[in-house]
């Protein structure tokens, strides 16, 4: 899980906003899936986990600018669709500033029933819930093995596989 947070955060680095936002957003999928009893990921997983590790981010007094259902909303539209727009979003869409796009900060701000967010910000803070979650889970069992089966990068030599010997992966 880490090596999926600290190329999150090396992809904000290197100015590549678009894939480390479309990281960011399956966050709380595989979180809410290593939470669930199934190992799966569901929209209410998904709500759930957002709610209970990023949401106070997104809230301002009483106000909420974003919550776990208006993330799944965005997340399902952007990871679908490549859009900001979900019929069922609060907002007519979301739009994501870059860092240096405007002489001022515009984080959590409404222009004309668009919500405006800090693309470095947002993720940074989907990290930083998904390093506070990971923490909880040490010693958890079930879901360590959950966590022993995300992606992972073989690294060596494969001569092992089908006799050809390939090249190593760094």
């Amino acid at each position: 899980m880490e090596r999926i947070l600290s190329q999150i955060e090396s992809t904000l680095d290197s100015g590549n906003y678009i894939p480390a936002l479309f990281t960011a957003l399956a966050l709380p999928d595989i979180c809410g899936a290593v939470d669930s009893a199934d190992g799966r990921a569901s929209g209410a997983s998904y709500k759930t986990w957002f709610d209970a590790h990023v949401g106070d981010k997104y809230k301002l007094g009483d106000w909420v600018f974003l919550d776990g259902d208006g993330c799944y909303y965005f997340r399902c539209s952007l990871l679908h669709q490549g859009s900001s727009i979900h019929p069922k979003q609060s907002y007519s869409r979301i739009e994501f500033i870059e860092p240096g796009s405007t002489k001022s900060e515009a984080h959590c701000v409404i222009i004309d029933n668009t919500l405006v967010i800090d693309v470095v910000t947002f993720c940074r803070d989907l990290v930083a819930g998904a390093r506070t979650w990971l923490a909880t889970k040490t010693g958890d069992q079930q879901a360590k093995a959950k966590l022993d089966k995300l992606l992972s990068r073989r690294t060596g030599n494969l001569t092992c596989l089908f006799g050809v010997d390939l090249p190593t992966i760094g």
